[in-house]
């Protein structure tokens, strides 16, 4: 049972943190008024006024969202990814901690990551003020898939991974 804990408890409370954001509408996470307190505005217009692109069905640019909707956007889908990176190498300490085999961890972390990548933008359409978007789920899953791959590099097989060789420097 401790080991139980000692390994998916971290599991479990990242992925009910996660749970808990998706549960909140948007009003209770807007940061543009925060941004906009903190950062100068012609400076993020000056500067990236000529970023245009769609995500979704909408247009992202300085021009449609203003500074501070431009900012916070990169922040939102920031978040998104290191989020889901950090599942991703929860998730692979806790496999391998059972032993599970490098390659099977690897296949089941990834899986696990999209999946709750999926049900989190499921969960969203319950949610009032929210929005979900097959684009979050993948962008979730990648910050996952570069967790996990970078947890299998530096954890490789016992003194051939990263973490071992610049420890033993």
């Amino acid at each position: 049972m401790k080991k139980l804990l000692w390994f998916w408890l971290p599991v479990l409370l990242w992925a009910g943190m996660i749970f808990y954001s998706s549960s909140q509408p948007y009003g209770k996470q807007d940061m543009r008024s925060t941004i906009t307190q903190y950062i100068d505005e012609s400076t993020v217009e000056h500067l990236f006024s000529w970023v245009h692109f769609t995500y979704g069905e909408s247009e992202v640019s300085v021009e449609a969202r203003g500074a501070s909707g431009f900012l916070e956007f990169f922040l939102r889908k920031g978040a998104h990814f290191t989020v889901f990176f950090v599942l991703g190498v929860l998730i692979c300490r806790a496999l391998r901690g059972y032993g599970t085999e490098r390659r099977k961890v690897f296949l089941f972390a990834l899986l696990l990551t999209a999946g709750y990548a999926s049900f989190d933008e499921l969960h969203q359409s319950f949610t009032a003020d929210r929005t979900p978007m097959w684009q979050d789920s993948v962008l979730d899953t990648c910050g996952g898939f570069i967790g996990i791959t970078m947890w299998t590099l530096l954890t490789g097989k016992k003194r051939r991974g990263l973490l071992y060789k610049i420890k033993d420097k």
